[in-house]
């Protein structure tokens, strides 16, 4: 394979990006990408397709008709910007870059006290786009912000969008990409699909809201393709490929959207992209997303069936699969198989899995997979070939030992690879992080410490993730000396410097010893390096913060996050606020945060409510106890068909500690009814209530409740209805009361206990 690196691209030739560190690659170069604004009747558009060269001037041009005024379309209108620099400046700029002298042309256009020209700014985007190095990207989206700012954004071209799109995304940058491909469609230009794909793809493969801002993304470049149903030459090239699809499918199986996963797959083949082996297993993920085990087999078998040539990953996919289903004796008898050069792994699998579970998603996968219909009908086919398992393969089956906390069979099983024949089946770094990582989990750090020796030993490099993992480990056995010692010995001997991992381990390594002083220090070395925030660094703050009793320090860090456009902030990050504001009884500014969270999108959960019952407990607020009760009496109480509406929040399932709290606070503020809600609530939720405690505070608080014997009757109606609440809750507690006859007493008194 030829490896030589090939020439930058003009803005409007543009270079494939790697497929090295994409989950799905990009197979041929972003060639002509052209871009149409919609525009009313009345005004006549032109549109120019960029080719191998683009022209020096080029502009969308806009011609307004008038009723009584008829324009010749073919009349060109040239557009002269005031604040372009002069014609030799200019050309020095566009010789630069031609000559690829791309930091000689941005050093001229540094001096630049005008813009230049589009043609010369739309080549340095992409030439800086190209080079793909942190200082050529933060160049070119300094180039972005400046023609924001000026409202110039339309003298660049969709192809140097495209590739910066492309290079913030290969960077790790997703969310400035995702707005960069939005901004070229409000804009009126139809992206490539090689562009727009790989920022779909690295959102579907990203965590938290990623997969729905991909399917949300893809959405709106089929809207706007719809647009211009009429005119194929425009949408071509933007019209999504089998790999886009791939891409979108893949955030439907993380997401686990059977029916949205079918709509894509059957759409496929109508716009001339036909499913490949990637798209299977993809499929083989979606089927293990919603526990469709017996499937999985089926998805190998269809692709033999269509004749779509088997991949080592697909087999890498079937062991993930049924080793993140918790079936490790099928993963361990289908690598066996391999190992054995066995062929008829179809009917290995057959044998292991022949029940089918009943699931509510089954006419999905039967039109997804047919043959798993009538499977009896038909011989299970064979592979073309043996495959001997890999690094890879083993390395997969490793980690569902570790999972299991099967340490021996872990370290076992590097041994096994060290003496195989194969070279391919070596155990590599991320065998032996696998290792670290099960030694670390069961707190073997001086083994774990061993094993990174050895990797130095014998050539294997450890790579930042197995110093985080060793930093965690440290960190979680409140060593912090040592995961210092081990930062150290990450930058001076290995070379590797901390990432935003690493730092977001040691402020919360800081936490655990309540040192919030050296988890501030921490992230604001991180900052001071140019290591950009992530959410978990914000949140962890704001837990320093709340656990030290400084909520006003939480509520500053949470300001700045809100201003951070780079971070998006989630419902950890409110419950963090409202936890700092409980902690200390402030129910009400809690309860401002909480409603600021409403107006914001966001509808408390289990741990807001949580947190407020701590809080007014904490308080001794018993009245807010029941308001907050009503809540989550009424959000439990919603059913499925009102949460699909979007007016509707959606239902609470809650939890031991919620309402073991609640009740805590009703039976020592008397309010029995609500506390036999609350009991009744538990018990239908499986929650077993504490009854000891309960009659301990009982005994303790009311023993000697409606004893007096000089009420008056008015006050005796008045407490009637709290009396009748009183013996419903001594009955239930099992002590004695007007339910049924005793004699039991605390203490001998005189009289009834009840006047």
């Amino acid at each position: 394979m030829n490896t030589a690196r090939l020439p930058p691209p003009t803005s409007s030739s543009p270079q494939p990006s790697s497929t090295a560190s994409t989950p799905f690659p990009i197979s041929h170069a972003l060639t002509s990408l052209h871009w149409f604004s919609p525009l009313p009747s009345s005004i006549f558009t032109f549109t120019f397709t960029f080719t191998s060269k683009p022209p020096r001037r080029r502009f969308l041009v806009l011609v307004q008709g008038t009723g009584n005024h008829t324009t010749n379309p073919t009349t060109t209108t040239t557009f002269t910007s005031a604040s372009t620099p002069s014609n030799s400046l200019n050309q020095t700029l566009l010789t630069l870059l031609r000559q690829r002298k791309t930091e000689e042309a941005w050093l001229t256009y540094v001096q630049c006290t005008e813009l230049p020209s589009p043609t010369c700014l739309s080549r340095l985007v992409s030439q800086l786009s190209y080079l793909n190095t942190h200082q050529a990207l933060t160049r070119a989206q300094s180039i972005i912000q400046r023609l924001r700012n000026e409202r110039q954004l339309h003298r660049l071209d969709a192809n140097s969008l495209g590739l910066l799109a492309v290079s913030a995304a290969k960077a790790g940058h997703i969310l400035y990409a995702a707005s960069l491909i939005k901004s070229m469609l409000r804009s009126g230009y139809l992206p490539h699909v090689k562009a727009w794909s790989a920022v779909v793809s690295r959102l579907a493969a990203s965590g938290d809201d990623g997969p729905l801002e991909a399917l949300k993304l893809f959405d709106s470049v089929a809207r706007r393709m719809r647009r211009f149903t009429d005119d194929a030459l425009i949408v071509a090239n933007s019209r999504p490929d089998t790999a886009a699809y791939n891409a979108v499918l893949n955030a439907c199986a993380n997401l686990g959207y059977t029916e949205r996963f079918l709509h894509l797959f059957e759409e496929m083949p109508h716009l001339g992209a036909e499913p490949d082996v990637l798209t299977y297993n993809v499929m083989i993920k979606l089927c293990a997303r919603v526990e469709r085990k017996d499937l999985l087999v089926f998805a190998l078998e269809r692709i033999l069936e269509k004749g779509i040539q088997l991949c080592m990953t697909t087999l890498h996919s079937l062991v993930a699969a049924y080793v993140g289903l918790g079936d490790l004796e099928t993963a361990e008898k289908l690598v066996q198989a391999m190992r054995e050069e066995r062929k008829d792994l179809c009917k290995i699998l057959r044998e292991l899995n022949s029940i089918k579970p009943s699931n509510n998603d089954g006419y999905v996968f039967d039109k997804l997979l047919p043959n798993s219909v009538e499977p009896n009908n038909s011989e299970p086919p064979l592979l073309p070939k043996a495959y001997a398992p890999d690094s890879r393969i083993y390395t997969t089956l490793m980690k569902g030992y570790m999972k299991e906390g099967r340490v021996t069979d872990t370290v076992r099983m590097l041994e096994a690879m060290r003496h195989q024949d194969d070279s391919a089946s070596h155990p590599d770094h991320v065998t032996y992080t696998t290792v670290v990582s099960a030694l670390v989990k069961t707190g073997s750090m001086d083994r774990a410490r061993q094993v990174l020796a050895e990797m130095t030993r014998i050539g294997v490099p450890a790579n930042r993730v197995t110093y985080n993992i060793l930093l965690k480990g440290y960190c979680q056995q409140l060593q912090i000396d040592k995961a210092k010692e081990l930062v150290r010995e990450m930058v001076d001997d290995a070379g590797i410097v901390p990432d935003v991992v690493s730092y977001n381990t040691l402020i919360d390594g800081c936490i655990l010893v309540d040192d919030s002083a050296g988890a501030l220090t921490y992230f604001n070395e991180m900052r001071a390096r140019g290591i950009a925030p992530t959410k978990i660094s914000y949140t962890t703050l704001m837990k320093a913060f709340a656990l030290s009793g400084q909520p006003k320090l939480a509520n500053k860090v949470f300001e700045e996050m809100l201003r951070d456009p780079r971070v998006k902030v989630d419902l950890v990050a409110w419950n963090m606020l409202v936890e700092s504001y409980c902690r200390l009884g402030l129910v009400e500014e809690a309860k401002k945060t909480v409603q600021r969270m409403r107006e914001n999108g966001f509808y408390p959960n289990v741990a807001t409510y949580g947190s407020l019952a701590n809080g007014i407990a904490l308080a001794r607020k018993p009245g807010e106890a029941l308001l907050l009760w009503n809540e989550v009496k009424e959000r439990c109480s919603v059913k499925e068909e009102e949460e699909k509406s979007n007016s509707s929040p959606p239902p609470l399932k809650p939890d031991e500690g919620l309402l073991d709290t609640l009740a805590d606070i009703c039976v020592r503020a008397a309010f029995f009814r609500k506390a036999l809600e609350i009991v009744a609530c538990m018990e239908e939720n499986g929650i077993p209530p504490n009854k000891t405690k309960y009659t301990r505070i009982y005994v303790e608080m009311h023993s000697r409740m409606f004893t007096s014997k000089h009420a008056s009757k008015a006050r005796q109606d008045r407490r009637r209805e709290r009396k009748r609440a009183a013996e419903a809750f001594k009955f239930w507690l099992g002590l004695p009361n007007s339910y049924y006859g005793s004699e039991w007493r605390l203490e001998p008194v005189d009289g009834d206990d009840y006047a």
